[in-house]
């Protein structure tokens, strides 16, 4: 598959981000109906007969109509079932595998076997760099603001600097929550937004309801960037971590907070099931909606934006001349 028909086969240009416990078929498959390419990390199903399972449920109910989905392997040594995973992946031809935490070209290569299309998340130049060496088809640049573990770097300085010797298939995430900010990140030289936090507030996501209370509640002044809680940076919603009972303002990357246990000696909370992850934007969640009103929204804010843009340029052109 060619990213140009990825790109043309959606009606707003967006790739749903991979949510760890949250994507799964039912959301993947809403996402692709609702014109947007849908996603889920591989080790969302609990083992690798499961991930089987999940692929043929997602082709059996998605049409040639729908825009295709990706699948995200983790391709770090400590993942044991990557080996099993890809060669699921390989087995059902899934269309798009996004690759993260390390850069393995043997992946790469056996995804390139079908005509498979690999996207590679990255936080900065240099990562970016071994990627494309290693043959990956495009970049997936994860900036300031995005959800989960993230960059720190501008997502402007972060495509500005990419853009600067990559022209091939390039997406940005960070605080992507409006039509706007998706026209914005393809006028900054992205091809598609990547966007995650909004489809948890959905109806066909499987969040709990209290997780998605807390980002209806929530602004961007709550959220919180550490890497003291995994080992690696990340935005997490600040009452989640005061409901865990982390202080939020008193973390520091230099020493790490132990999840094992609390001082009394009980089960501490686990990082991947109690802290909550978003993005920036959250706060333009404002309720619970089906995934469809979700996308249809944004596309009437980004034809909107393409009208204003446009009314723009007419004006500043007719000022010139």
């Amino acid at each position: 598959m060619k990213f140009d028909e990825v790109a043309q086969s959606t009606t707003l240009p967006v790739l749903a981000a991979p949510l760890f416990l949250i994507s799964n078929p039912d959301l993947v498959v809403a996402q692709c109906r609702a014109g947007v390419v849908g996603s889920f990390p591989a080790l969302n199903a609990r083992t690798t007969q499961e991930l089987d399972a999940w692929l043929v449920a997602i082709l059996g109910a998605l049409t040639s109509d729908n825009p295709p989905f990706a699948v995200n392997l983790i391709v770090h040594r400590s993942n044991e079932r990557l080996k099993g995973d890809l060669e699921v992946c390989v087995r059902h031809h899934v269309p798009i595998v996004i690759t993260s935490l390390g850069v393995q070209p043997e992946v790469i290569k056996a995804v390139h076997s079908y005509g498979g299309l690999v996207l590679h998340d990255v936080i900065n130049d240099r990562f970016s760099r071994k990627a494309v060496c290693a043959g990956a088809d495009g970049l997936i640049a994860v900036g300031a603001g995005a959800g989960g573990h993230a960059g720190a770097q501008s997502p402007f300085a972060l495509v500005q600097d990419i853009r600067s010797w990559f022209d091939g298939p390039l997406l940005l995430a960070g605080a992507i929550a409006h039509g706007r900010s998706i026209l914005a990140a393809q006028v900054a030289g992205a091809n598609m937004a990547y966007i995650g936090s909004p489809f948890i507030a959905t109806q066909e996501a499987p969040a709990t309801m209290p997780y998605k209370q807390m980002l209806i509640d929530s602004s961007a002044s709550d959220i919180v960037y550490t890497s003291a809680l995994t080992g690696i940076p990340g935005n997490f919603l600040r009452g989640s971590l005061t409901a865990a009972g982390i202080d939020p303002d008193t973390l520091s990357d230099a020493e790490p907070v132990s999840l094992s246990t609390d001082s009394m000696g009980n089960s501490g909370p686990k990082p991947w099931r109690d802290l909550w992850g978003s993005g920036q934007g959250v706060g333009l969640t404002k309720h619970v909606s089906p995934v469809e009103d979700l996308v249809a929204g944004w596309r009437a804010e980004y034809t909107e934006a393409q009208r204003i843009f446009r009314t723009m340029n007419e004006e500043s052109r007719n000022e010139y001349w």
